[in-house]
């Protein structure tokens, strides 16, 4: 993707734990020619210094069937975005939008057997079951869930390169961007914007 010099993430630590808090992604692929793309939930597993991307999709989804003959996966993740009005600046300005995306990009290993299809099933379940503590996989009655896992297929993806978009303004000005962060303020919808423009520029030197 383009990416403004001012507004690349190269900070491997801060991509990462976007993405662990931004797990719901678009898989794109194109072994066919036709790119073809499918919103999925994913878990990110890291191993020493290697990246690893794990998710499922239902059988039925043509998708994974493509997916052996894929030599680069590309999965999109996205967060806060909002829209920044040029009446905001001390000088003429058009609009834009500040958000976060980043792109993860690597090669597959479809997971079909049972055992570890079940492993990469109750570990993402753990991961949004946390905080909640109410549903547990292995409660589930076993022959329900093998016909369920049944209509499933893993997915592992080797991450070999990621690209971070942080573009928060980083080219403007401190009084700028604290009148930026003001007027997002008073929207009263900054859908986490604000706060990761505080992050970016107290590691920059402007402290709020």
């Amino acid at each position: 993707m383009y990416i403004n010099p001012n507004n690349r993430e190269t900070d491997q630590t801060r991509i990462l734990e976007f993405v662990r808090q931004h797990p719901f992604g678009i898989l794109i692929s194109a072994a066919e020619g036709l790119p073809v793309a499918t919103h999925l939930p994913f878990e990110l597993v890291q191993t020493g210094e290697k990246a690893l991307l794990r998710t499922h999709m239902a059988r039925a989804n043509k998708h994974w069937k493509q997916l052996p003959g894929s030599t680069d996966l590309l999965v999109i993740f996205g967060g806060p975005n909002a829209y920044i009005s040029p009446r905001w600046y001390d000088h003429v300005n058009v609009p834009t939008m500040n958000y976060i995306a980043v792109h993860a990009y690597g090669k597959p290993r479809l997971v079909e057997d049972a055992d570890e299809v079940y492993e990469l099933l109750k570990n993402q379940i753990e991961q949004h079951e946390t905080h909640l503590e109410q549903y547990n996989i292995q409660t589930l009655p076993s022959d329900f869930l093998k016909a369920e896992m049944r209509g499933l297929v893993g997915l592992e993806i080797t991450v070999d390169r990621w690209e971070g978009n942080f573009k928060l303004s980083q080219n403007r000005d401190e009084k700028n961007y604290r009148n930026i962060i003001g007027e997002l303020e008073k929207t009263g919808n900054t859908t986490g914007i604000v706060e990761a423009m505080q992050q970016v520029y107290d590691r920059q030197g402007y402290k709020h």
